[in-house]
């Protein structure tokens, strides 16, 4: 079900505006002009289906933040916006449990609204480990993030935070404080990321004092960031957002690297490394398969290379859901592998068998009114290597002995 946004806004231009916004984020926007029409929709519908709000802080009915106070009481994560950005205006919706103050002061200020409005969902499945010897600032910190919905954890230690990291492979973030009581904050940051990249788990580091090198000190220590304490309310989450994104975007970019952009399958160069890391050395007992289509380039001749692309994006879905528990990679081409680890000859055939029988057949729609079916052939090795390339080799002359007898079977062997 598609989450809901409460927006309350008397301006029909800004509702629309901040409606465009939440629409641009995935989410359903849900508005109300008042604080009146806005009880009576957020009471005619289910509070579970709202994600958050995004409340004006003035408005006819509600002209000191009564709705803000009405969406937060209402357990609503809610982002206050304002025109006015007087340091009166600022100081009372900060004292109010908001996940953000937005003042409407230029273009980028919306695009900061689609970026949170996006996060607040995103978040839930986001760890953030929070470590510092004392209860107050460490509950602090965990209500702040807890506003933006992450999945928060608290530790007054380096041991107990090693603890929590090795618990919860979820924790994508570590905010440590620079004295910690068995070890200072910059070593527990060096010893972190003997275990952990820059590019798995971002480190803030936080510190009290005037002293010009600790950020420094903790930047060189590992750490991807620094804020000094006390610290300003917006600029502790747009440093948590910013870190956040930064590893998403790292993320992104490597899935990219390792996917094949047609059928959304790992790549021939993912599915060596793949191999590589999990098997250090190749079980005794494996098989591995290299799949191609029969007649590919007669598709392509005869229907077009949208109708290939198709047959393709088919194909490797049924890669995807047949073989989910084992490595699987496109190479290029029409041509797949697939590398079943720890199986017999005969299962590993049959598995091979049912996947070609399944291929063929599958109706590939090519257009609104037609579809096509295809064929596989599939070289099938069991030969005991340690060496992938010399399986790949092997599959790859029964392959082409498949082709040769007559496409759509499996030529399998030693």
């Amino acid at each position: 079900m598609q989450q809901k946004v409460l927006v309350i806004e008397d301006s029909q231009v800004s509702l629309d505006l901040v409606s465009k916004l939440v629409r641009k984020a995935g989410l359903k926007p849900v508005g109300a002009r008042s604080l009146t029409e806005a009880k009576y929709k957020f009471g005619q519908a289910n509070p579970e289906e709202f994600l958050c709000a995004v409340v004006s802080y003035q408005l006819p009915d509600a002209p000191k933040g009564q709705a803000i106070d009405f969406a937060v009481n209402a357990y609503l994560p809610t982002v206050a916006v304002t025109n006015d950005v007087s340091p009166a205006t600022r100081k009372a919706v900060l004292e109010r449990d908001v996940v953000d103050y937005v003042p409407k002061e230029n273009a980028q200020i919306y695009d900061y609204l689609a970026r949170l409005l996006a996060r607040l969902d995103k978040n839930k499945q986001i760890g953030v480990l929070v470590i510092h010897p004392k209860r107050a600032p460490r509950t602090f910190m965990t209500s702040l993030l807890q506003r933006h919905n992450f999945a928060t954890l608290q530790a007054a230690t380096g041991k107990e935070a090693m603890t929590a990291l090795a618990e919860h492979p979820n924790i994508k973030l570590v905010i440590t404080d620079s004295a910690l009581p068995d070890e200072s904050g910059t070593r527990f940051i060096a010893n972190l990321r003997k275990v952990f990249s820059k590019e798995e788990l971002a480190i803030i580091g936080i510190a009290d004092g005037d002293s010009a090198l600790l950020s420094a000190h903790f930047i060189k220590s590992g750490a991807n960031d620094f804020l000094r304490h006390p610290f300003c309310h917006e600029e502790f989450l747009c440093r948590i957002m910013q870190n956040v994104e930064l590893l998403e975007n790292v993320e992104a970019i490597r899935k990219a690297a390792n996917t094949d952009y047609l059928t959304g399958l790992p790549n021939r160069r993912h599915f060596f490394y793949s191999v590589n890391l999990v098997y250090k050395s190749l079980p005794s007992v494996h098989a591995l398969a290299l799949l191609d289509l029969d007649h590919f380039k007669q598709v392509n001749d005869t229907y077009g290379h949208d109708a290939g692309d198709a047959v393709l994006k088919a194909v490797g879905g049924l890669i995807a859901s047949a073989f989910e528990d084992v490595l699987v990679a496109r190479f290029g081409g029409e041509e797949f592998c697939v590398y079943l680890p720890n199986i017999s000859p005969d299962i590993a055939n049959k598995r091979m068998e049912a996947f070609r029988e399944k291929v063929a057949r599958l109706p590939v729609a090519i257009d609104a009114d037609n579809s096509i079916n295809v064929t596989v052939s599939i070289g099938l090795t069991y030969h005991r290597s340690n060496n992938i390339e010399a399986l790949l080799t092997e599959a790859d002359r029964l392959l082409y002995q498949a082709k040769k007898e007559g496409r759509n079977q499996i030529c399998a062997g030693d």
